[in-house]
């Protein structure tokens, strides 16, 4: 069993027959909208799942609403609980995958919704096309203030067919850096055994863990299945962890968690892989544009503090980092120097610096796609 699962009780109650899908919950105060979420799973076409709800320590009445709820599933749902209110969604999925038994995975969120014939609908497709992934390219949002929804594709191309993804390493990393896969769990029904083999979580970061997960999937997934089906409706929330207002020494320290930790991570999935071995230009290239697609998100108000102060803010929050991440700390710190003294933070500067890095990240992906 992986390392990552140490960490996690596995004594859980005693469980029906190992189902065809394991439904993963990651749960923090949703009480508003829990009950829909549950009732839509609870009304599915094909019924051989479980649910594994994993509180991270909600202070509502959450808890109590899942409770209610488990006679009515039959032994089909369970609740479990983080020891400490982690933050995000990675640890809490990362429990409920160490402690499920489906053939497939579906990551699911706590205030959001599943049509009616969805887990048919990805199963079918999944063991008719004997995929490994199976990835939804759209998805209903919905508008809880109107109720409503539309129709909605983040990212560039799609399919009006299922089809098999190219298994071509090369032309998915050229993929991943043009927006072809959208990186959020829940538009992806994943089979068990290729996370657990190939070591493929959720790394615990403030944010950008569901990309780094992502390119996981993308980089072992032999048959990765995009399809058009619309399954899940997605409740935009305004409280989420990426759009809460923050002081620009918390942006800092959000945005260079990913850079100073999660890329460690990255890096790790891509060693274990001979096609990085032998193209370390494509292991470098990811890097770079992943490092500096989270470089820019910041904004000027926190990176025009003056250097020292920047300096003891990473210190303060990564101190601890320091002789696993050296060299990425004082580069990012000398990066953010430089570009000060070129007087960068005015307005129209920042715009030009953004401007510029986002035709880094169009150079980088020509160079690879002349070399697929």
């Amino acid at each position: 069993m992986p390392d990552i699962f140490n960490s996690f009780d596995i004594n859980t109650p005693p469980r029906f027959t190992c189902p065809a899908v394991t439904i993963v919950i990651p749960l923090y105060n949703a009480e508003k909208y829990l009950v829909a979420c549950l009732e839509s799973i609870l009304n599915q076409t094909f019924q051989f799942f479980e649910v594994i709800v994993v509180d991270d320590c909600s202070t509502d009445s959450s808890c109590a609403i899942v409770e209610s709820y488990i006679p009515k599933f039959g032994g089909r749902l369970i609740l479990l609980h983080m020891e400490k209110n982690s933050g995000s969604g990675a640890m809490p999925r990362n429990k409920g995958l160490a402690l499920s038994r489906g053939e497939y995975i579906f990551f699911m969120d706590a205030d959001d919704m599943l049509t009616k014939t969805a887990l048919e609908e990805l199963y079918t497709l999944a063991k008719n096309f004997d995929a490994e992934v199976v990835y939804c390219e759209k998805f209903f949002e919905l508008n809880s203030a109107t109720k409503t929804y539309k129709l909605i594709s983040r990212q560039s191309g799609f399919v009006d067919k299922p089809m098999l993804d190219t298994e071509n390493l090369a032309e998915r990393i050229q993929g991943i850096m043009q927006g072809r896969y959208w990186v959020t769990p829940w538009c992806k029904l994943v089979r068990r055994n290729l996370m657990i083999e190939h070591e493929i979580f959720f790394p615990h970061v403030s944010i950008s863990e569901d990309d780094i997960w992502t390119f996981g999937l993308v980089f072992y997934a032999k048959k990765f299945l995009r399809v058009p089906n619309v399954v899940y409706f997605y409740r935009s929330n305004e409280e989420s962890v990426g759009q809460r207002k923050r002081t620009p020494e918390k942006k800092i320290i959000f945005w260079t968690n990913p850079i100073l930790l999660g890329i460690k991570s990255l890096d790790n999935l891509m060693s274990k892989l001979d096609f990085f071995q032998k193209n370390p230009s494509y292991r470098y290239t990811l890097l770079e544009w992943f490092a500096m697609g989270r470089f820019i998100s910041p904004r000027k108000d926190s990176w025009q503090m003056p250097p020292f102060k920047i300096y003891e803010t990473i210190k303060k929050e990564f101190g601890d980092k320091f002789g696993e991440q050296d060299v990425l700390i004082s580069l990012l710190c000398t990066y953010v120097m430089n570009l000060q003294k070129t007087n960068w933070m005015n307005v129209q500067k920042f715009n030009q610096f953004a401007a510029q890095a986002q035709q880094r990240i169009a150079q980088l992906e020509a160079e690879l796609g002349k070399k697929t």
